[in-house]
């Protein structure tokens, strides 16, 4: 669900971008606007860093995002018609993509490209993400500029703006430190991370895009849209899961939020409580016991011991909460923390198994304190890329503690790597 100025231009509601969109905006005499771009035909794709093409995504991003639209004649910055935009393939819009990447500095991230067509006349719509890494730069040759949108016109960004636009992002970012701090602090509040070890996992949209408010049956259709995405990542096989562990049919109202509370209660099963949590914004949380798990039918880990599966198997759930809340909610770019809590007297211990699929410690590091691992993902992108982001960050996170290998989340080979 998108909602972009065609739709404002036409009065429509939030929802897919169509032929017959363009179609009511151009017969409307729909003007440019500071996120509205129209063009004729497409530009060659050879060459194409040369050509206005990533001025134009950069003014967008700088601008708050927008659309440009190419296969629309105008006349005094008003759409007149619709012309052909020309030949598009999948190897043009991976040109599209990549020069918004290699061209722009810092990169832009997240097109959304449309293919429209409608009697005959094919439309290509691009959609530029809001941004809080502007100024987006253009370097052509010794040389570098910040265009940005002026209503219906391009221009360049003067040092007071460019220096304005700095400033805004590393407010921004401090935004983000603080909107995860506190997210992580509601997560790991309450455990009793002094007796066992707890995963802390807590994601925030960076540019949170808020929709109508969450209901009970969206929380529960997210949650159990989540479980198969989660055991492609990770196996039932390979550890815990948390997801097992909550009320995924029945979850709980909170502050702008639900909860999928915990359903691992009484002596046998407790050691496996968790909590998870999807928020208004689109931000979501998880909170997983992950030290003191059951050994065997009647022995357990000391709650400084920790499986390195069970933290693959969490990353992996609360990974796959993401990308299906991103989805529900329209977010796209997520900063993520993964932390694991613990209080004791004892080191920390992260658990491998060896060849013969024995739990041993391995060369793992004891660890005093265990430093949060940060990264940021794109929820929307390709599933086999959004798979290796899941790869790298349980990585991470175990390699903190002497792990060399993850030995659950096994995301199939790139084509650059077979």
């Amino acid at each position: 669900m998108s909602f972009t100025a065609l739709h404002r231009a036409v009065g429509a509601t939030p929802g897919p971008l169509t032929d017959g969109l363009l179609d009511a905006a151009v017969a409307a005499g729909t003007t440019e606007a500071n996120d509205l771009d129209w063009k004729g035909n497409l530009p060659p794709a050879k060459g194409l860093t040369q050509t206005d093409f990533p001025k134009d995504v950069a003014a967008m991003a700088n601008s708050g995002g927008g659309l440009i639209v190419y296969g629309v004649e105008e006349s005094q910055k008003a759409a007149t018609g619709r012309v052909d935009a020309g030949e598009f393939d999948e190897t043009y819009e991976r040109t599209l993509r990549s020069a918004a990447i290699t061209a722009i500095s810092p990169p832009v991230f997240g097109l959304n490209v449309h293919r429209l067509e409608g009697d005959g006349k094919r439309a290509i719509a691009v959609e530029v993400p809001a941004s809080i890494d502007g100024p987006h730069l253009i370097y052509r040759n010794d040389y570098f500029g910040a265009p940005i949108r002026n209503d219906s016109d391009t221009v360049w960004m003067k040092e007071r703006q460019i220096e304005a636009m700095y400033r805004a992002r590393f407010e921004e970012r401090r935004h983000a430190s603080e909107a995860l701090d506190a997210l992580f602090s509601e997560a790991s509040a309450g455990r009793d991370s002094d007796t066992r070890a707890w995963l802390i996992a807590v994601a925030h949209p960076r540019i949170p895009r808020f929709r109508d408010r969450t209901t009970r049956d969206m929380a529960r259709y997210v949650l159990s849209k989540t479980v198969p995405l989660a055991l492609t990542y990770a196996s039932r096989n390979g550890g815990v899961h948390p997801l097992e562990n909550v009320d995924l049919n029945n979850p709980r109202p909170g502050l702008r939020r639900w909860v999928a509370v915990s359903m691992a209660i009484g002596d046998h099963s407790s050691w496996k409580e968790a909590w998870m949590s999807i928020h208004q914004d689109g931000s979501v949380t998880l909170a997983a016991a992950v030290g003191g798990h059951r050994k065997s039918r009647d022995t357990y880990f000391e709650g400084w011991e920790v499986e390195s599966s069970a933290i693959e198997c969490a990353i992996a759930d609360v990974m796959a909460l993401l990308r299906t809340t991103a989805e529900a909610t329209d977010n796209e770019e997520y900063d993520v923390r993964v932390g694991i809590e613990w209080a004791g007297q004892e080191p920390l211990t992260i658990l491998t198994t060896d060849n013969f699929g024995h739990t041993y410690d391995g060369v793992s590091t004891p660890l005093y304190r265990y430093t949060p691992v940060e990264t940021t993902v794109n929820a929307v992108e390709p599933p086999l890329d959004y798979h290796w982001h899941v790869h790298d960050l349980a990585q991470d996170c175990v390699n903190q503690g002497g792990i060399s290998n993850v030995q659950v989340i096994r995301p199939p080979a790139r084509s650059d790597q077979q």
